[in-house]
């Protein structure tokens, strides 16, 4: 792959739309939404089939944006972080390998995220309603405990299993802290190719453009 192919390459479509839809659904659910809230249940459905069909592209779609393009391999990066040392520069059709371990690092926190938040809350609410008559839905940390009929704390002194005090709740949210950790690396990452490289980096993945 020659210098001036690197530099118009772009991500189709598919990669670039899913990438940013992903990018607006975190940041929906870490700072507009409320924990437990329908918004914030229907984000995460949403999330899911966003995510869903990214990884279903990763099978059918162009050879760039297939698994087999960037396969993680801890000796490849190894090799990458050798290359960056000595100065040396290899276009990539795909992800780097250091962007490729990036990749698969927030998918799969990703993944974690949405099967707990699912077990947790269950079917989106359809009646707008954020809890369903015997649902357990995370709540953020420090609200209320949920009362019993005598109108006292409930006893059990937990949110069930599901609820945030739980094990599911305790997962999900050290998922999501590690998530955003994560991107705080990938937007180092792409700052430091982009110092590196020159902007075809961020012009690969534009939102807009052909």
């Amino acid at each position: 792959m020659t210098a001036t192919t690197a530099n118009r390459r772009r991500w189709d479509p598919i990669v670039r739309i899913t990438h940013w839809s992903v990018a607006i659904a975190v940041l929906a659910n870490a700072v507009i939404t409320e924990e437990g809230s329908g918004p914030h249940i229907w984000v995460g459905y949403a999330l899911a089939a966003i995510l869903a069909l990214r990884l279903l592209w990763g099978l059918v779609g162009p050879p760039e944006a297939r698994f087999s393009a960037f396969w993680p391999s801890p000796r490849k990066a190894l090799g990458h972080l050798r290359e960056i040392r000595a100065g040396k520069r290899t276009a990539h059709a795909s992800h780097n390998p250091l962007g490729a371990l990036m990749v698969y690092a927030i998918w799969g926190t990703l993944l974690t995220i949405i099967a707990t938040g699912i077990a947790m809350a269950g079917p989106p609410p359809w009646d707008g309603a954020e809890r369903g008559e015997g649902r357990h839905v995370a709540v953020a940390p420090g609200h209320a405990g949920e009362r019993g009929e005598d109108g006292g704390e409930r006893e059990d002194g937990e949110e069930g299993e599901e609820g945030e005090e739980g094990p599911l709740g305790e997962i999900h949210e050290t998922a999501a802290n590690l998530l955003y950790l994560l991107i705080l690396l990938h937007l180092a990452g792409v700052i430091f190719e982009t110092r590196r490289n020159g902007r075809q980096v961020l012009v690969a993945m534009a939102p807009i453009g052909r």
